[in-house]
């Protein structure tokens, strides 16, 4: 009975701490976000949905909010190629981002590794024996933890990797989704969760 009790307690907490989170997606329309490029960005079901557009080039969904350090949480399913990311601390002009990219990417393409735009590339991928975490073509649970010069993420509760790095603490701006240039790429994301720390 008492462990029973100290389970509904930590439930309780648990969704007491979500409760205090930031609403990034309303599950409606795309209040609260601003599209870059002329990619397709949607709502459908309740899903925020990427999909690549006639132009076939990179395009962005950011937050209009910025966000230091925080704890996200989020599901994504890949249909046709899932060449995707979210980016985290960034800035744009057009559709050239600045910051850091937690990779979305087919099977045995990285996904959870952290990735540079446009400055020093990978920083960081997943071991090779912890690629096989991603469910292709099925809902994946991502976290991301910035703190600071600190990043970690995971992948349907595994830790896929650890960062520290000070350019990244430096960093300041918005959330991004992307979409890959090339065409044949549509992503579906939901269950977005969002707790900022100090």
């Amino acid at each position: 009975m008492k462990s029973l009790f100290l389970l509904l307690l930590l439930s309780l907490f648990t969704t007491m701490l979500w409760a205090q989170k930031a609403k990034l997606f309303n599950k409606k329309d795309l209040t609260g976000w601003t599209i870059h490029g002329t990619e397709k960005w949607y709502v459908e079901d309740g899903h925020l949905i990427c999909e690549s557009g006639p132009d076939k080039q990179y395009g962005y969904l950011s937050t209009n909010k910025k966000y230091k350090n925080f704890i996200m949480e989020l599901k994504f399913k890949q249909e046709a190629n899932g060449n995707s990311g979210v980016f985290i601390r960034s800035g744009i002009e057009g559709t050239k981002i600045s910051g850091w990219q937690v990779e979305v990417a087919p099977a045995n393409q990285h996904t959870g590794g952290i990735y540079e735009s446009y400055g020093r590339e990978w920083l960081i991928k997943p071991k090779p024996e912890d690629e096989k975490y991603l469910k292709q073509g099925e809902w994946n649970k991502l976290k991301i933890k910035a703190v600071g010069d600190e990043v970690t993420t995971w992948l349907n509760g595994h830790q896929m990797v650890y960062l520290k790095d000070e350019k990244i603490g430096k960093g300041e701006g918005f959330i991004a989704l992307q979409i890959h240039s090339g065409g044949g790429i549509k992503v579906r994301w939901k269950d977005f969760k969002i707790k900022e720390l100090e």
